[in-house]
């Protein structure tokens, strides 16, 4: 059997408590190893080009570049090996929209427990989206009704999706689990993944989130509307 993968992290919070805690905290979890830390957006940008590391915990609100511009510039400077994990203080922070929409893959609270965040660190190095059905919604309906549509993208940015890709992003983000969606359609819960995994690889989102924020920005789910 081939040895677990160690993840390797890098800590960004311009708070030193905080940056040597987590930092602390997560370097002595087995499997882990925390490769440095950055205070930050522009030093976390530096240290993630130099050390590509799996996973990135980046606070939102730092001096100079933000976590936001650092998590766009992560995400767009390599074939997404580095994932981002915004650490925030509250659960509808302003920024945490802006952050998913960058290339974010998910968000934490800073008073999470230490096993919410290891399974955290774990789901998204995995590169899996780190958004419980539940949050979704309540997140996305929160910002999307606050945000300006300037940016909108046009409907037809879905035309290539089948009908049924449609419905399983629709269902996708009106927040049911692959589970809950398999049940709807009345289908298994392997091919709900596969459905979602082609609506990835033809919209060209990263994951989970960025085709939950697309079905809104495109019109296919209307923020606060109800199947």
């Amino acid at each position: 059997m081939s040895e677990p993968r160690t993840i390797s992290i890098v800590v960004a919070d311009d708070h030193p408590v905080v940056r040597t805690g987590f930092a602390t905290l997560l370097d002595a979890q087995p499997g882990f190893t925390v490769a440095g830390t950055a205070e930050d957006g522009a030093g976390a940008v530096r240290v993630c080009a130099e050390l590509s590391p799996d996973v990135v915990l980046m606070d939102v609100r730092m001096p100079g570049m933000d976590g936001i511009e650092a998590t766009r510039r992560i995400v767009a400077s390599g074939p997404g090996r580095t994932r981002v994990l915004i650490l925030t203080t509250f659960d509808l922070d302003e920024y945490v929209y802006d952050a998913l929409r960058a290339g974010a893959g998910g968000f934490l609270l800073k008073d999470v427990t230490a096993e919410r965040l290891f399974d955290a660190v774990r789901v998204v190095a995995d590169g899996d989206a780190l958004l419980a059905p539940a949050v979704t919604r309540r997140l996305i309906d929160e910002f999307a009704l606050l945000k300006p549509r300037s940016g909108s993208l046009p409907a037809t940015t879905l035309d290539v999706l089948t009908p049924r890709e449609r419905q399983v992003l629709r269902l996708v983000a009106d927040g049911l689990s692959n589970a809950e969606v398999a049940a709807r359609l009345v289908v298994t819960e392997e091919t709900v993944k596969t459905h979602v995994s082609r609506v990835l690889t033809k919209l060209a989102l990263r994951d989970r989130t960025q085709a939950v924020i697309i079905a809104y920005e495109t019109g296919l789910v209307v923020p606060g509307s109800k199947e």
